[in-house]
């Protein structure tokens, strides 16, 4: 059964699995901004590209790698971006990044997951967005993260994976803010490691 995660919320992945998890997939969705035209005639879409981001951090919090738009693999092959929808139509995931958490180097501590408006719409017009993570060998959702809080932030850093104790958990981050890419949110990623 998946968890519906609350701002500042913690989870251990393997226990809502129900075992360990050594593939997970960050899946994020959203729907295309729809307007009503005149009298309810006249409706159309407008696009939405919003992008999903992972950024790798070593014990020291410093960032070793990055998989979003403009790179969707890590150097070492553990993270893969499966590639950018500008969009927001069709359903399901739009984007999703898999993570390969046994390949993951060991000097790798955690990682980031952030959502950014590359448009520029904010999330008070962005509907039904959400991310999810999902048990890649059975493609079931482990942990879901409602990102529609209405507001005129156009980013947001969602989560953060972590390593602890010998096993993999999730911290539901949900903090607003501005910018275009993961690179704008690092100050505000700072003080999440």
């Amino acid at each position: 059964m998946s968890v519906n995660l609350q701002k500042g919320q913690k989870i251990s992945l393997d226990k809502e699995a129900g075992g360990a998890l050594t593939r997970i997939v960050m899946g994020l969705g959203w729907d295309a901004i729809k307007s009503k035209g005149l009298f309810g005639f006249g409706s159309k879409t407008e696009s939405v590209d919003l992008d999903a981001s992972c950024v790798m951090f070593d014990e020291s919090n410093k960032p070793v790698d990055y998989v979003w738009f403009r790179q969707l693999k890590s150097k070492d092959g553990s993270i893969v971006h499966t590639g950018d929808n500008r969009t927001g139509a069709g359903d399901g995931d739009d984007e999703q990044i898999e993570v390969d958490l046994s390949r993951v180097p060991a000097s790798v501590k955690s990682l980031i997951f952030t959502v950014n408006s590359f448009t520029g719409q904010n999330f008070s017009q962005v509907e039904n967005a959400y991310c999810r993570i999902l048990n890649a060998a059975n493609q079931k959702e482990v942990a879901r993260y409602d990102l529609s809080v209405q507001g005129a932030h156009t980013a947001q850093i969602m989560a953060k994976l972590y390593r602890h104790g010998g096993e993999w958990k999730m911290h539901a981050i949900g903090e607003n803010g501005s910018g275009r890419t993961f690179d704008d949110l690092m100050p505000q990623i700072t003080p999440h490691l």
